[in-house]
Parts: C-alpha cells; sequence; structure tokens
C-alpha cells in the first residue's frame, strides 16, 4: 500500500501527464500534457484553473475538517513571500464583500492583519474561513496562486483534485 506522500504525488504527476485513462479510454493529446505541476500551473489559465477548482474544493465534497489541517500543512510549505501573496488575495476579495481585515482579525484571533506581517497559522485560519464561508473567493485565489495545492498531501484531497482534473482535462479534447 502507498502512503499517502506517494499517492499524493502520483495524483500529481498524473494530473501533469493529463492522464485520464483510468476515467476514459481516450489517448492523451501531447499538447495537454505537462511535466509537473508547476508546469501545468504555468500553462493554464486563471479561469481554467478556477473552474477545476470550483469542481473538486467546495465544503460540500471535502469537510472543513479535513481540509484544515491540509492547509495548515500546504501554507506552512509554502514560500513566505507566496503566503503574503496568498494572504493579500484573501483580503481583497472579502474586502469586495465588506469584510474589514481589521475585523477579521480580531474575529479569527490574527496576529495582524498585514498580510506581510502574517505567520502561516494566520494564513491557514484566513484560508480555512474563506474555504468554509466564501468558497468562490478561496476557489478564485486558488486559482490566482496555485502553488498551494501542490502541498496537499491527503490521499483523499488529492485524490478528488485528481479525479476532478482528470474529468477537466478529457473535457478538453
Amino acid at each position: 500500500m502507498a502512503s499517502s506522500e506517494q499517492y499524493r504525488r502520483e495524483i500529481m504527476k498524473d494530473l501533469a501527464k493529463g492522464d485520464v485513462e483510468s476515467l476514459d479510454d481516450s489517448k492523451n493529446d501531447s499538447a495537454t500534457e505537462y511535466q509537473n505541476f508547476d508546469d501545468f500551473a504555468q500553462r493554464t489559465t486563471t479561469d481554467q484553473r478556477r473552474q477545476l477548482f470550483s469542481r473538486s474544493l467546495h465544503p460540500d465534497r471535502i469537510p472543513t475538517s479535513q481540509l484544515e489541517p491540509e492547509l495548515q500543512q500546504a501554507i506552512a510549505q509554502i514560500k513566505p513571500n507566496e503566503r503574503d501573496d496568498v494572504a493579500r488575495a484573501f483580503f481583497k476579495h472579502l474586502k469586495g464583500r465588506g469584510l474589514d481585515d481589521r475585523h477579521l482579525e480580531q474575529q479569527l484571533g490574527l496576529s495582524t492583519h498585514h498580510p506581510s506581517r502574517m505567520s502561516a497559522d494566520d494564513v491557514s485560519k484566513l484560508a480555512s474561513f474563506v474555504y468554509h464561508n466564501h468558497p468562490d473567493i478561496f476557489h478564485d485565489v486558488l486559482a490566482e496562486q496555485p502553488g498551494i495545492i501542490k502541498f496537499l498531501s491527503n490521499p483523499v484531497v488529492a485524490g478528488i483534485i485528481g479525479i476532478t482534473a482528470a474529468k477537466w482535462l478529457s473535457g478538453r479534447k
């Protein structure tokens, strides 16, 4: 039996290659094969990623209680400047909904409302709040900042993303 990390890597590798063999008999188009997840993130548009994430990452499909520890681990692994960008994007989108960053700081128990000073734990709390309460904003930010996805290791989460990605990729042919 493969470990969670091995399974996650297999899912991400299949996603990067556009491998949809397990879902249908269509052959892979070399134009949709990706070298790795970073290649996938660079060669797909923000709208394509948003569509993919909105299909796979939703509280109805993956409970907040299951995704929360994954987000904590993933956010802790991304570079500090990327973490700042993620926090800044969440605050920007939430501000558009009338949610003030200072109010969110108090409500969520964040150490600060300044993205550049936020810890990985602060960004995780913010991401969990957005995932549970504003999944469309969560999808938008992940589409803009897809680096978090490659650090998700839970087999269920990776599996749902992988299956949805495979269906999405097969629909593009």
